[in-house]
């Protein structure tokens, strides 16, 4: 098992670039396999995450070329996908399992989704149900709540879905199995959720109309090859945003991050916490906003969190629950549930890390109460293999009263390969 250990940062200072944004990576492979034509992906990120997606797409007979830089994807068109001969094993990848069972519900063939020890703990029937209802046959552990997931395609029909909570995953796999279904597919969310599926199903080309919180697809139009930039994480971002806002003396530049409103949760709550975060150069790219993000020391409050920020910051929330430790006052996480469902129930595996480290912070059904103005003391931090806790805590090192030990490391590789070696980077110490 791998583990980092840390010390503690005078400063945090310099200009960087963070991977490209996991989710656009993960739709640019699926939607450039079933267009027609070539489509070409530059700043794909590699993490394992990714990675998964897009070895599924070429176990279903999908040509991909890899330079290092840019990917060149051969589309096979609506239609031209072919029956994978194995299991297509997803990895550590919610997005990868939940995304292909809509786009696989479609097919004219068989195929088994699996993924690893924590991917099949994983809820499943959130998709299965309002596929199910569209004439899908899909079987699985616990009458189809847990993978591995067995798919036999089948002729769709759209439905109307009202999901009963808000996530990218249910509805963009609903959508995706809607470009296969007869007529019209609409779903929609209590709050928008992520839109990048909707944006890139227009970039290519698909008859689809959103409006607020209700997207609407109509199946059976070909999609065209396209040329995709894809802009660095701001779910990467975050957490130097965070290290830069609550290290004194740092001041950092992101350059490049993709600041599509579904997805600025972070910055609004950071802000409204006091956080000396701008938005320089917005620009759009491939159908996405972009901008340069400058932050630098500030003096952060506790504040309230709920509602629909949840949903557009729901990935930032572990590296935002060492801002609110570290802030002045008392902040207050609720609506927060489905972080209970993620790679690992990051409200308890946070607050279980958190109490290691001296901080004050209680559980509740929903989210996490923190009474702020935390000193953090030296801890040994147990990441339960979920990335973003492990990125998280060793944030919270760099203001630690000593050096920090993070174990089960090896888990930040489904999303940023590069981070140990960007946090040194950046970290004055």
């Amino acid at each position: 098992m791998e583990s980092y250990t840390v010390k503690p940062a005078v400063s945090v200072r310099g200009e960087i670039s963070v991977p490209g944004d996991k989710s656009i990576s993960h739709r640019s492979i699926m939607l450039g396999s079933l267009a027609n034509g070539i489509t070409t992906v530059s700043g794909f990120l590699r993490g394992e995450d990714n990675m998964a997606t897009l070895n599924a797409f070429r176990q279903m007979g999908v040509v991909v070329e890899d330079d290092g830089t840019t990917l060149r994807i051969h589309g096979r068109g609506l239609h031209g996908l072919t029956e994978p001969e194995d299991m297509l094993d997803c990895g550590n990848s919610g997005t990868s399992i939940r995304l292909l069972t809509g786009l696989l519900a479609g097919q004219s063939f068989f195929s088994v989704l699996t993924g690893d020890k924590y991917l099949r703990k994983r809820p499943m029937k959130r998709v299965v149900t309002p596929l199910a209802a569209m004439g899908a046959r899909i079987a699985g552990r616990a009458g189809g709540e847990k993978a591995p997931l067995a798919i036999t395609g089948s002729k769709l029909q759209g439905i109307s879905y009202s999901s009963p909570i808000a996530s990218a995953q249910v509805k963009s796999a609903i959508l995706l199995a809607g470009l296969y279904a007869e007529g019209e597919t609409s779903v929609s969310e209590p709050h928008l959720s992520r839109d990048h599926s909707e944006r890139m199903l227009k970039h290519f080309g698909a008859d689809i109309v959103s409006s607020g919180a209700v997207a609407t697809v109509r199946g059976g139009r070909e999609l065209q090859g396209r040329d995709i930039v894809v802009p660095g994480d701001i779910s990467s971002a975050a957490f130097f945003i965070v290290a830069a806002l609550i290290v004194p003396g740092s001041e950092l530049l992101i350059r490049g991050v993709g600041v599509n409103p579904t997805r600025t949760g972070i910055i609004d709550i950071l802000r409204k916490m006091g956080g000396k975060i701008s938005l320089l150069d917005e620009r759009e790219v491939s159908g996405e906003p972009v901008a340069e993000l400058p932050g630098r020391s500030s003096e952060l409050r506790g504040i309230e969190i709920g509602g629909d920020l949840i949903p557009r910051a729901i990935d930032e929330f572990p590296v935002l629950c060492i801002a609110a430790a570290t802030a002045n006052g008392r902040t207050v996480v609720r609506d927060a549930h489905e972080l209970r469902v993620k790679e690992t129930d990051r409200i308890k595996a946070m607050a279980d890390n958190l109490r290691l480290a001296g901080v004050e912070v209680e559980e509740t059904e929903d989210g996490m109460i923190f009474q702020g103005g935390a000193v953090i003391s030296r801890f040994v931090a147990d990441s339960c293999g979920d990335h973003r806790i492990a990125m998280s805590m060793l944030i919270a090192s760099l203001v630690a009263k000593g050096e920090c030990t993070i174990n089960d490391t090896e888990c930040i590789a489904t999303s940023f390969p590069n981070f140990k070696a960007l946090l040194d980077q950046v970290a004055v110490r």
